[in-house]
C-alpha cells in the first residue's frame, strides 16, 4: 500500500469518528497558520525562478544583439556567425536529458541552483575575449588626423596607405546576474506540501481522456538513500512511454519546426533591418528591445490569463495555439510588400552612368572614369556622391582631391560622379553610404507595426501550447518530458536554424570584404530583394509546416476525446441498466419472499 493510500485511510478514520452532523473543519479547511509556510516557500521559489529566466534571457538576448558586431569584428560570413550562435545551445545537450530525468527524483532546487552557477561561469567565459584580445581596429579613409590638407585619393590608393586605427569606444559592462540567482535555491526544501483540497478534479478527469495507461510502475523510490541505478532502470521505459504518446510526439514535431522558424527569424532580424531599411546596428537592436520584446512578453501573459480565466480545456488550448500560429504567419506574409529597393551602388546594382542595373562581377567595378586610378577592388570604403549613388571607394569614384573639415571628409573632382550626374564638370562626395529612397523610412514604420502585432500573436499561443504539453503526459513523467522537449528544440532548432539561415542569406551577397591575409571576410552589401525573399520565405515555409502539424495534433485530440467520451457514456449507460436491473430483481424477490397470508393480517393494518 502506498503512502497516499495510507494517508487517505488515516484521514477517513479521523473524520469518521466525528459526531453526526458535525463536520470536521480541521481536516477539510486547513488553518491559515498551516498554509503560510508553504505559500511563503512557493513565492520565494517563483521569484527566484523568474529571476533565473530574466538572467538567461538577458544573456541570450545580448548574444543575439551582437551578431552583426561579431560578424564585423572578426570579419566572418553569416554562416559562421550562425555556427557561433548555435554553439550557445551545445553545452545544454550534455546534461539536459539526465538532469530532467533524475532532477524529478532528487533535490530539484539545489540542482537548479547548481545550474545557475554553471550558467554564470559560462557568461563570464563569453566576456573573457573582451579583456584579453587586442582592441578592435577597423579601416576608414582619412587623409590626415587633424589637418585640412588636400590629397588625391587615387595616389593614396596606389601608394598603399595604411588605414587609420580607431579604437572601439564601447566598453562592455559585466554583471549578465546568474550567480546571484543561484543563492535562494540552496535554501529551499526538496518539495512543497500539496493540499488535497487543491486537487483539480476537472483537469484530472480531462487528462484521463488523453493519457494511455500501461502496467509499468513509474513510482519514484522513497527515501533519501535511493540508488541511482534504481532510478535509471526506468529510463528507457519512460522514454518509450513518451514517444508512444501520439499527442506528445506530434506536438514535439510541431514545436521543433516552429522554433526553427522563430530562431532563424530572431537571429538575423537586426541584420535584416540594417540591410533592408538602411538602419544602424544600434538602432535596429534598440527598436527590437523596445518594441518586440515587450510585445512577446505581453502575448505570453495574455495567453496565460486567457487559459486561467476561461478555464480552457486541452482541445481549446490546441485551438488557441493553432489560431495564433495561423493568424501570426498570415500577418507575416504582408512583410513581403514592405521592403526597400537596393541601394544604388555603382558597378554592383547600377552602372556607372546610373541608368540600368548590372549583374554582379568583379570587373564591373572598373570603368573608363576611374581607369587612371590604381584602385583596389577588395576594399570597402563607401563614398556617397552628390548624385545619390554610392561608390565602393573614393578611388573607384575617380576623386582627385579630398579635404577634411572636423569629422567630415569631402572628396572633390570625382569624374565618375560627374558622368552619372550628366554634368560637364566634376562633382563631389562624402564618406559613407547614401541613404535609401524617401519611401524607405515609411516602409520601416509599417514594418515595425506589423512586426509588433505578429510577435504578440505568435507568442499568444505559447502558454496554451505549454499547457497542452503538460496535460497530455503522466504526472510522474512531466520533468522528463520537458527535458526531452527542450533537448529536441535545442538540437533540432536552436543549433541548425541559425546555420542554414546564414548559409542561404550569404547567397544574396553582392560585395564581399577581404581580410588582411587575403581570405574572404564578411559581406559588405546584400541584394535587398533576394535577402528579403530568403529571410521571409524560410520563416513562412517553416511556419506553414508547423501549422499543418498543429492541425494533426488537434485532430488526434478530438478523436481521443470523442472515443473516450463515447466509451464513458456507454459504460455509464451499462451501469445504469445494471443498477436498474438489480433494483427490479430485489423488488421482485422481496415480493416473492413475502407471504400472502400470516396470522393477524386482517387485524394488523
Amino acid at each position: 500500500m502506498d503512502t497516499s493510500s495510507k494517508e487517505n485511510i488515516q484521514l477517513f478514520c479521523k473524520t469518521s469518528v466525528q459526531p453526526v452532523g458535525r463536520p470536521s473543519f480541521k481536516t477539510e479547511y486547513p488553518s491559515s497558520e498551516e498554509k503560510q509556510p508553504c505559500c511563503g516557500e512557493l513565492k520565494v521559489f517563483l521569484g527566484a525562478l523568474s529571476f533565473v529566466y530574466f538572467a538567461k534571457a538577458l544573456a541570450e538576448g545580448y548574444l543575439k544583439s551582437t551578431i552583426t558586431q561579431i560578424e564585423r569584428r572578426f570579419d566572418i560570413p553569416s554562416s559562421l556567425v550562425g555556427v557561433i550562435d548555435g554553439s550557445f545551445e551545445i553545452g545544454n545537450l550534455l546534461v539536459i536529458t539526465f538532469v530532467s530525468y533524475f532532477g524529478a527524483k532528487l533535490h530539484r532546487p539545489k540542482i537548479i541552483g547548481a545550474g545557475c552557477l554553471i550558467m554564470g561561469v559560462g557568461t563570464l567565459l563569453i566576456a573573457m575575449p573582451q579583456f584579453f584580445m587586442e582592441q578592435y581596429k577597423y579601416e576608414i579613409y582619412s587623409p590626415s588626423s587633424n589637418s585640412t590638407l588636400s590629397i588625391s585619393p587615387c595616389l593614396l590608393e596606389s601608394s598603399s596607405q595604411l588605414p587609420v586605427s580607431v579604437m572601439e569606444k564601447s566598453k562592455s559592462k559585466i554583471r549578465i546576474i546568474s550567480l546571484l540567482a543561484a543563492v535562494p535555491f540552496w535554501y529551499l526544501p526538496k518539495s512543497l506540501p500539496r493540499s488535497q483540497s487543491r486537487e483539480d478534479s476537472n483537469s484530472s478527469s480531462e487528462k484521463s481522456k488523453f493519457i494511455r495507461d500501461d502496467h509499468t510502475d513509474y513510482q519514484t523510490p522513497q527515501g533519501e538513500n535511493a540508488k541511482i541505478m534504481e532510478m535509471a532502470r526506468d529510463f528507457l521505459p519512460s522514454l518509450k512511454n513518451l514517444f508512444g504518446n501520439p499527442v506528445y510526439f506530434l506536438y514535439l514535431c510541431t514545436s521543433t519546426v516552429q522554433f526553427n522558424s522563430l530562431f532563424g527569424m530572431v537571429t538575423y532580424k537586426p541584420k535584416y533591418i540594417e540591410q533592408q531599411y538602411g538602419q544602424s546596428s544600434s538602432r535596429a537592436n534598440f527598436v527590437i528591445g523596445l518594441i518586440n520584446i515587450p510585445a512577446v512578453a505581453l502575448g505570453i501573459f495574455s495567453g496565460g490569463i486567457a487559459m486561467k480565466k476561461f478555464r480552457i480545456s486541452v482541445c481549446g488550448a490546441a485551438k488557441l495555439y493553432l489560431g495564433s500560429s495561423v493568424f501570426g504567419y498570415l500577418l507575416f506574409l504582408s512583410l513581403f510588400a514592405l521592403g526597400c529597393e537596393n541601394s544604388d551602388v555603382a558597378g554592383l546594382t547600377v552602372s556607372y552612368q546610373g541608368t540600368k542595373p548590372v549583374s554582379y562581377h568583379e570587373r564591373a567595378l572598373f570603368s573608363d572614369c576611374n581607369s587612371r586610378c590604381k584602385c583596389s577592388e577588395t576594399k570597402w570604403e563607401p563614398m556617397c556622391g552628390e548624385n545619390g549613388i554610392t561608390y565602393v571607394s573614393a578611388c573607384l569614384a575617380g576623386c582627385q582631391t579630398s579635404n577634411r573639415s572636423g569629422k567630415n571628409i569631402i572628396f572633390y573632382n570625382c569624374t565618375c560622379v560627374g558622368i552619372a550626374a550628366s554634368k560637364s564638370g566634376n562633382s563631389s562626395g562624402i564618406v559613407g553610404r547614401c541613404q535609401k529612397d524617401n519611401g524607405c523610412p515609411q516602409m520601416f514604420l509599417y514594418f515595425l507595426v506589423i512586426s509588433v502585432i505578429t510577435s504578440y500573436t505568435l507568442s499568444l499561443g505559447g502558454i496554451p501550447g505549454y499547457i497542452l504539453l503538460l496535460r497530455c503526459i503522466k504526472p510522474q513523467l512531466k520533468s522528463f518530458a520537458l527535458g526531452i522537449y527542450t533537448l529536441s528544440i535545442r538540437v533540432l532548432a536552436g543549433i541548425p536554424a541559425p546555420v542554414y539561415f546564414g548559409v542561404l542569406i550569404d547567397t544574396s551577397c553582392l560585395k564581399w570584404g577581404f581580410k588582411r591575409c587575403g581570405s574572404r571576410g564578411s559581406c559588405r552589401l546584400y541584394d535587398s530583394n533576394v535577402f528579403r525573399h530568403i529571410y521571409l520565405g524560410l520563416t513562412v515555409i517553416l511556419g506553414t509546416v508547423s501549422i499543418f502539424l498543429s492541425i494533426a495534433v488537434l485532430s488526434i485530440l478530438k478523436k481521443n476525446y470523442v472515443s473516450k467520451h463515447r466509451s464513458f457514456i456507454t459504460k455509464r449507460e451499462r451501469t445504469m441498466v445494471s443498477t436498474r436491473f438489480q433494483k427490479e430483481n430485489c423488488t421482485t424477490s422481496d415480493h416473492l419472499l413475502q407471504p400472502k397470508y400470516w396470522p393477524g393480517k386482517e387485524t394488523q393494518l
